[in-house]
């Protein structure tokens, strides 16, 4: 089975968990854009409104047909359905391959349950061989990134990238996250970090993992 075969079956198996008159988070991403295109379909008349990370997803839950409504109008939500770029079983997460991890972080914050949806390579023993995002004011890039070789890191700007939010992306190279909670609230103490893409004191609560045999459903050790 492919890649992108793992991604879709894990989208579907996602679509369970998605209440009718529900407004549900959506995340960002290639397997989360499966997961939109699935809602649509199944759900997309169903479900009330979508909140999204991103302002990519957010034109492709429009080009559904599907409202999107701010997070502030709606406060609390039942469901956020998104991807990773890594995995451990504990189910804390790397994000921010696509840039949107500030945005995630706060939807995944404000709902009750936090599904992750990937192909099954996402899932590792130590995570870190995935690049670490963080998103970081401009003007105190150079400041974060001395702090951080401290930590052992090697950080490396994101050519070219701009957050929604008008920030830039700092990529953490040659990590090894043993101790993910502890590393999160290390660099959230960074003056000029906005948000790093480490998913440890808010993981996802359940993974569907893609794979040949089919979608496999994981909860935290």
């Amino acid at each position: 089975m492919s890649p992108e075969d793992k991604k879709r079956i894990a989208a579907e198996a996602a679509i369970d968990f998605v209440r009718p008159d529900s407004i549900i988070g959506v995340g960002t991403g290639s397997t989360v854009n499966h997961f939109i295109d699935l809602v649509a379909e199944k759900m997309g008349n169903k479900i009330r409104a979508a909140v999204s990370s991103s302002e990519a997803s957010s034109e492709r839950l429009r080009g559904h047909g599907i409202r999107v409504v701010d997070l502030n109008e709606v406060g609390k939500l039942d469901l956020y359905v998104d991807g990773a770029d890594e995995s451990n079983s504990r189910l804390q997460l790397i994000k921010g391959g696509g840039g949107a991890l500030t945005r995630e972080k706060i939807v995944a914050a404000a709902s009750a349950q936090f599904v992750c949806i990937a192909d099954d390579s996402k899932l590792v023993e130590v995570l870190g061989a995935f690049p670490l995002p963080l998103e970081v004011i401009p003007m105190a890039r150079e400041l974060v990134a001395r702090e951080l070789r401290g930590l052992g890191a090697d950080p490396r700007l994101r050519d070219g990238t701009i957050t929604d939010n008008g920030n830039q992306i700092l990529d953490l190279h040659g990590l090894k996250i043993t101790d993910a909670l502890d590393l999160e609230t290390r660099i959230n103490q960074i003056t000029g970090v906005v948000c790093v893409g480490l998913f440890a004191h808010r993981p996802a609560d359940v993974l569907l993992l893609g794979t040949d045999n089919g979608v496999v459903t994981h909860t935290a050790d």
